[in-house]
């Protein structure tokens, strides 16, 4: 199995400022630990470098008055919100960025690879029509997924891990049954959206699918709902092709957030859906890189534990070094797996209306 990896130097360059969670060191400190390790000589994995996403994909999931201020605002700079600073030059990073998304979505449609992982900043999700926020300027995964479909992939699931609700990737998808979006995320938590009551709307209902977990969640949570509602659900659903957005955020070292999912915990995740998408759409599979902000923990180990995964390597005795013990030991909390099957029974209970693959409970 062949894995693509995007990357450009130009990532590093984006950044609002040196103490800023969504830094540089995201990356480089990623880099540093994949030449360490070999990475990028390994026949397994090739090297793909992009272009920035042409306007009119940009257009086919953005506002035209919102581009038009984040392309004025780069040339002087501005703020979207307190968080999310509009530094010089920040639409061509942005552009980077989704291009990045195309990028391995062509690779992997041009067969070049069986799957690829976009390893591009800043950051998308949180990015809606017409606003960004939460560090995210364009939504590179809606971006790439409308590019799937304009390539004639007609139904595609987008699952989101990342930490925080994907608000802006389901308020562009929510009344499109083309588009399966689930998210598995911390809640209670920023952005405040994204309880198992928001479902999709018109056409769309059924097919935006939430799964909010409390702090202390780890890796047993992820898969009781990979085993009991996703798989199910996405083979039921039948996509094109399956689109990630990994954030890695959800890790135990993570200074933002209170979830504690490991190293061993993303790898087997990413085999479970690598799995499922040979199953379904002949390996078809694209990751794109979201949050993360644990630069010198747990971010370099997670996303070479994605990469092993997605690449079929043995992962078994992938894990942080033991330093990093009891700061999970801190995090974990050995009731949140109860309340997430209780949670669960209740969602099902919701999605059983709209997929014959969950039972009514």
């Amino acid at each position: 199995m062949t894995t693509g990896i995007v990357y450009h130097d130009q990532y590093l360059l984006h950044e609002q400022s040196p103490t800023h969670p969504e830094r540089r060191e995201r990356l480089s400190y990623t880099r540093d630990q994949f030449l360490e390790e070999g990475i990028c000589d390994r026949k397994e994995y090739v090297r793909i470098t992009p272009c920035p996403a042409p306007l009119p994909a940009v257009l086919a999931v953005h506002d035209l008055q919102y581009i038009s201020f984040l392309e004025q605002s780069s040339e002087k700079g501005g703020y979207i919100d307190a968080d999310t600073s509009i530094p010089k030059g920040l639409f061509n990073s942005a552009r980077l960025a989704a291009g990045g998304a195309i990028a391995a979505a062509d690779a992997v449609l041009d067969n070049q690879v069986k799957n690829a992982f976009a390893l591009c900043r800043p950051p998308g999700h949180h990015a809606g029509k017409g606003h960004g926020a939460g560090f995210c300027y364009l939504n590179n995964i809606a971006i790439m997924v409308r590019h799937l479909q304009a390539r004639g992939m007609k139904r595609i699931v987008i699952l989101d891990w990342d930490a925080h609700h994907g608000n802006g990737t389901q308020e562009i998808f929510y009344d499109d049954p083309s588009v399966l979006f689930i998210s598995i995320h911390q809640y209670p938590f920023y952005p405040g959206t994204g309880s198992i009551y928001e479902t999709g709307s018109g056409t769309g209902i059924g097919f935006t699918i939430n799964m909010p977990i409390p702090a202390g969640t780890s890796n047993e949570s992820y898969y009781y709902f990979f085993d009991e509602i996703i798989h199910p659900i996405v083979c039921e659903f039948s996509p094109d092709c399956i689109a990630i957005s990994a954030g890695q955020d959800t890790h135990f070292t993570d200074p933002l957030t209170s979830l504690a999912v490991t190293a061993t915990g993303y790898a087997n995740l990413m085999q479970k859906t690598c799995e499922l998408s040979e199953r379904l759409c002949d390996g078809r599979l694209v990751a794109v890189l979201e949050g993360g902000y644990s630069v010198e923990g747990g971010l370099p180990y997670t996303n070479l534990a994605i990469l092993a995964a997605m690449a079929g390597l043995d992962t078994s005795h992938m894990k942080e070094p033991s330093i990093f013990h009891t700061a999970f030991e801190r995090r974990y909390d050995p009731h949140s797996f109860e309340n997430v099957v209780s949670m669960a029974r209740t969602l099902k209970g919701i999605l059983c209306t709209f997929w014959q693959s969950i039972p009514f409970t």
